[in-house]
């Protein structure tokens, strides 16, 4: 995988440190309480000062971060935390730079500037917790809400076909997409400090849950109880095997699709099962694991994707270098001089 190297010898401040003195103001048994717990117990992991952090989001009960964290931070508009996002990290490189958002702040009003930023691959990362809702103004249908789902904004169920945030990202280009369970703070703080490691935009998917809204969006496959047989925890190398007794696994049928199946039955053993590689730059395979769901086939967590490519800040300052020393304007006078003048 393209990784950065991390530093662990220049931490110098723990979660307390980076943990803001100001009253953290989400419903209680909100998904977000863990995953910034999980992110405040990862920070001193990546091998940054603290004074090389920086936390931006857009609007929404996600984006309300930036407060939580003590690092550098800055609560922007609706949809444009990407922009935010990418500005700072080119006028900064070498920070550490995390964009926080919601899917309706990235995927409805911000949508364009989302694709974009995976597109372009900046190095950042982002966190995107997905709800299925819009928390923050009280209970509409989001663009990853369902199908038929009452909400306040449908009251006879929502028409709208949803976004499936990693299909989103993939099909823009995404070099590193990961995805992780609110309920899990160990795979949280796991995956983030993957995403830290990649060089590039990383982005992952919070299956968060939004406790007066759409409390159980994601009980379905996230839940203690159907968890082990309904998810599978992907991991670079590895067999892709799940279950609650780890008798399940995924192959590739006769028409080129993913397939789960029993080991032991119909003549398949582990040798059959496939293994996971998150560094191919083929997106159809990654493509259809992000994909996957109820009721045939699990739900996947993990890094999915992890692919090497040039980074958009590298080739940026590699042309400015360039003008500098091969452009014949060097000052303002020289451009205002340039082309075509007139005297009055």
């Amino acid at each position: 995988m393209s990784e950065k190297t991390i530093n662990v010898n220049e931490v110098t401040f723990t979660k307390k440190d980076v943990t803001s003195d100001q009253m953290v103001k989400w419903c209680p048994g909100c998904g977000d309480h863990a995953i910034l717990n999980s992110f405040l117990k990862m920070l001193p992991q990546i091998g940054k000062k603290r004074e090389d952090i920086a936390v931006l989001s857009g609007i929404g009960c996600s984006s309300r971060f930036p407060y939580y964290v003590n690092t550098y931070g800055f609560h922007g508009i609706h949809g444009r935390a990407a922009a935010l996002a990418s500005g700072t990290k080119i006028a900064n490189p070498n920070l550490s730079v995390w964009m926080v958002s919601g899917d309706g702040d990235s995927l409805a009003i911000g949508g364009n500037h989302f694709i974009h930023v995976l597109r372009r691959n900046i190095d950042i990362n982002i966190l995107l917790l997905n709800n299925k809702i819009y928390g923050l103004t009280k209970g509409q249908y989001s663009p990853t809400t369902p199908m038929g789902k009452i909400t306040k904004t449908s009251p006879q169920g929502t028409i709208e076909h949803p976004f499936n945030p990693g299909e989103l990202a993939i099909g823009a280009e995404a070099t590193f997409f990961a995805r992780t369970l609110d309920n899990n703070p160990k795979m949280m703080t796991e995956i983030m400090l993957e995403a830290e490691k990649h060089k590039g935009t990383s982005l992952i998917e919070f299956m968060q849950n939004c406790v007066i809204f759409y409390n159980g969006a994601h009980a379905y496959f996230a839940d203690r109880e159907f968890r082990a047989e309904r998810t599978i925890l992907l991991k670079h190398g590895e067999k892709m095997i799940y279950g609650k007794n780890n008798d399940k696994g995924l192959i590739l049928d006769e028409t080129n699709h993913i397939k789960s199946v029993v080991i032991g039955e119909n003549g398949i053993t582990e040798d059959d099962i496939l293994v996971h590689n998150a560094t191919t730059n083929d997106p159809g395979l990654h493509m259809m694991l992000a994909t996957m769901g109820a009721p045939d086939l699990p739900v996947a967590l993990g890094v999915i994707r992890s692919v090497e490519s040039r980074v958009y800040e590298d080739q940026l300052e590699e042309i400015i270098s360039d003008a500098k020393v091969n452009s014949k304007i060097k000052t303002v006078d020289d451009l205002l001089n340039s082309g075509n003048t007139w005297e009055i």
